[in-house]
């Protein structure tokens, strides 16, 4: 806002003076970040329950005589700015101020906080504590009104509701051909493919819970409906964009049927192969600068997770040397960094009815594994890790490298295959000079994975330089996982099935001569995790001793 739009937003809030959304402080410099923290939960809150979009703290208004004072409350920007930061750590779900609006009038500097509301079935809590008003007071949020808002989660999911007119002669039929070979291949253990060929449309789409009792829901059209089918869902756009920076621009809208737009928007990305080391170091290996599986993960939990009550679309900006995926509506439940380690599983979902059909046909898993997956394939591709931006308010973006940052973080990848997945993120956080914490800085150095003192860290060159040739380099480098992983499969192929014992038997003797005993038997259990998650194979024996057999 500008000046004059500032200060007449000013004068309307102290005309009405407080009430449950607007709360007015004289305000000194040493004002209390935790009192802050405190009204924001309440007045977002009070925001939701009352259906505005968002809700004011005002510094600088005495409250007696109800007139501009002023405050000098964090005069420096990067000071008051990082008060965005205090109170995104400190808030569950972790949302933060929208804007701090600075007025400076003859009575002094004026401080507007703009607080969001709460988003819809999600109430507010600072520091584990939901806060609400009672008139001009502070106070805890009560039963009824915490009742109030989470009752708001069944009404709320966009993706459940009808649409009025929607008719099967709607939908795609390739889209509806897919979905039924992707349920298939899912269920394969539970019904035949001729039996889920066999069924009727409307059979097929309840079964595989896209539709409502045979009525199209909004799902149902994003994910399987035609092009221009998407009238339906206006005034959403209904649109996945891919878009092209860099020394040439270029862009292209993709609609439903979001099933196929998704591969066909991945096409678009110019995924050429790049070398990753110089031919001086070691080998020179050549990757495709994109994994399918990996974008294809990260743009269907866009898909999944977008706030489609916001209107926007999906964008996928492409760089010469990175990916940046785009999606509206704050991180859900959580912080990406929750789900990394894979043993965090959502509770809730924003729209939990689209959640599940994408589930149904193999889109995405509802166990929380997709983002913990996407890290182990970067990992394995030796490339960084992706990263996360949610500083602005109601928005996701996602990166996803497409070069190498450090040379000497690819070689450490490429000859420790055993590192954990926590060093990796650390090591990475080291090659992107970002802040790490002291205790995995003394591990790492312990390990000699890093040199170099704080803040000039580096990943150690060590490894590398201790290879005395390319021959002992592939012996210690062993293979890549999918090589192992085809190994089991030809093993279960050709005798049906194979105990844990069989496995090893198998593996041991091929695995990297970089591993110690342990660290192989703990890859081997890691390689059979990854083939079951991937529904490749199955145990048919119990926990403790395994038979595997193929799933198909």
């Amino acid at each position: 806002m500008d000046r004059q739009a500032l200060q007449a937003l000013l004068g309307s809030l102290i005309e009405r003076w407080e009430g449950e959304v607007v709360e007015f402080k004289r305000a000194g410099n040493d004002y209390s970040t935790d009192k802050i923290g405190m009204y924001f939960s309440a007045l977002a809150n009070e925001a939701n329950l009352r259906n505005q979009d968002r809700a004011w703290l005002v510094f600088g208004v005495d409250n007696h005589s109800r007139k501009p004072v002023g405050t000098d409350y964090r005069q420096k920007p990067e000071h008051l700015h990082s008060l965005k930061m205090q109170i995104s750590d400190s808030t569950e779900p972790s949302i933060t101020l929208r804007n701090i609006h600075e007025l400076l009038l003859e009575e002094g500097r004026m401080l507007l906080f703009e607080i969001p509301a709460a988003p819809l079935g999600m109430p507010i809590a600072w520091k584990g504590h939901y806060y609400a008003r009672s008139g001009e007071s502070l106070t805890h949020l009560g039963l009824d009104k915490l009742d109030d808002i989470r009752r708001q989660v069944g009404a709320a999911d966009w993706s459940a509701q009808l649409v009025p007119g929607a008719a099967l002669a709607h939908l795609d039929g390739a889209a509806l051909a897919r979905a039924r070979e992707s349920f298939a291949k899912k269920y394969a253990n539970r019904f035949d493919v001729e039996t889920v060929m066999g069924w009727t449309d409307a059979t097929f789409l309840d079964r595989a819970k896209l539709t409502r009792d045979g009525q199209i829901t909004r799902a149902t059209l994003l994910l399987l409906g035609k092009q221009e089918s998407a009238h339906l869902l206006s005034p959403h756009p209904a649109q996945l964009t891919w878009k092209l920076e860099g020394p040439e621009r270029a862009y292209e809208h993709f609609g439903p049927p979001f099933l196929l737009s998704s591969s066909g928007l991945y096409q678009k990305i110019r995924n050429i192969q790049i070398r990753i080391l110089p031919e001086d170091q070691l080998l020179a290996v050549e990757l495709a600068k994109y994994d399918q599986k990996i974008v294809l993960e990260a743009l269907h939990n866009c898909i999944a997770h977008q706030d489609y009550s916001r209107n926007g679309r999906i964008i996928v900006t492409e760089f010469p040397d990175r990916l940046i995926l785009e999606n509206e509506g704050s991180f859900f439940e959580g912080q990406p960094s929750d789900y990394i380690a894979g043993t965090k599983t959502p509770r809730r979902y924003r729209n939990p009815f689209l959640a599940q059909a994408m589930a149904e046909l193999n889109m995405i898993d509802t166990m929380g594994y997709g983002i913990h997956e996407i890290h182990l394939g970067q990992a394995r591709r030796f490339f960084p890790m992706p990263d996360y931006d949610l500083s602005e308010p109601q928005t996701v973006r996602m990166t996803i490298h497409g070069r190498v940052v450090d040379p000497a973080y690819s070689r450490m990848l490429i000859q420790k295959t055993d590192l954990a997945l926590e060093d990796i993120l650390a090591l990475d956080r080291v090659q992107k000079k970002l802040p790490l914490d002291p205790a995995a800085v003394k591990r790492l150095r312990k390990a000699g994975l890093i040199e170099g003192r704080k803040p000039n860290l580096h990943v150690s060159a060590a490894v590398a330089k201790a290879t005395a040739s390319k021959a002992e380099y592939i012996r210690t480098r062993g293979f890549d996982d999918a090589h192992y992983k085809q190994l089991i499969i030809e093993l279960l192929t050709k005798f049906g099935t194979a105990s844990r014992q069989d496995v090893d038997h198998l593996l041991l003797g091929k695995l990297s001569d970089a591993l110690d005993d342990q660290q192989k038997q703990t890859k081997i259990g890691h390689l059979l995790t990854s083939l079951r998650r991937a529904e490749r194979i199955r145990n048919i024996g119990s926990r403790k001793a395994p038979v595997w057999v193929l799933a198909e």
